[in-house]
């Protein structure tokens, strides 16, 4: 590939934003001229910098971070370009393969918008196109194409609203909740080879007991985690004020201050 001096240079327009973009990643991946990192690297390799990618996307957006999202929708947009460009490297596809099936997946998906079919797109729609999807895939369960990488909360979650499309689930929430009771006593009664089974059922459970309340999961406990670390570090503040080392108090001390700052949020 030959290159032009103003191949890498700020651009205006999206198109060739993009190009440019593409640019510079075959250039960093030049056999002779390019980076010795990047050249180095394969889908595997960078699939973890791909998934903190898009964690840093949602970190941005959760602080309101405008400036910081689009940076990272930039990092995110080149993990998507340097996967692109090693399969074309290795003749499997390009990037305008890659938008192009995106554009394509996302007008079969809209019919009422880009087709005849009228009416709006609702969940139950979305699901039906989705598992029509699938069928042409091959995927014959009703489990198939959940992925295997995605946050164990999320992925419980998603297996058990695939199970309920399938009328696999109660009918309200007391058979879930009674459901976490008995693996609480189970992990209880557990020997130590099946204590991590055990633990698992309960946390599948409690997932399926907060769907059935029709709360994410994931959400859920991304809100408890900030709460927890909040309270932590008001706890740190205020023994640090009393000029006393947090970690060497007792409990009950510890316990003291976690009620402190509790009747702290409330008032």
């Amino acid at each position: 590939m030959v290159n032009t001096p103003n191949d890498t240079e700020p651009t205006d327009t999206a198109s060739d934003s993009v190009q440019r973009l593409l640019t510079v990643m075959a250039r960093l991946r030049d056999p002779v001229t390019g980076c010795s990192w990047d050249l180095a690297q394969d889908f595997a390799s960078i699939a973890p910098y791909t998934i903190e990618e898009a964690y840093e996307v949602a970190d941005a957006i959760e602080r309101t971070a405008y400036a910081d999202l689009r940076e990272e929708l930039g990092d995110l947009l080149l993990q998507v370009v340097f996967h692109a460009r090693i399969a074309e490297e290795a003749g499997l596809f390009t990037f305008t393969d890659v938008a192009n099936s995106i554009s394509d997946k996302m007008v079969a998906r809209h019919p009422h918008i880009f087709g005849n079919a009228g009416g709006t797109m609702g969940e139950t729609r979305w699901e039906k196109l989705k598992a029509a999807e699938r069928q042409q895939k091959g995927e014959a369960s009703a489990m198939d194409g959940v992925a295997t990488t995605l946050p164990a909360a999320l992925r419980a979650q998603k297996l058990q609203k695939r199970a309920a499309r399938d009328g696999f689930d109660w009918p309200d929430t007391a058979g879930p909740a009674a459901k976490v009771i008995e693996e609480m006593e189970e992990l209880k009664t557990a020997d130590a080879g099946h204590k991590v089974e055990e633990a698992g059922d309960l946390m599948f459970a409690a997932v399926n007991l907060v769907r059935a309340h029709g709360i994410a999961a994931e959400d859920a406990l991304r809100a408890a985690n900030r709460k927890f670390e909040r309270r932590y570090r008001s706890m740190e503040t205020l023994a640090n004020n009393t000029d006393a080392s947090f970690a060497n108090l007792t409990l009950d001390e510890k316990e003291s201050l976690w009620q402190a700052v509790k009747r702290g949020e409330k008032s």
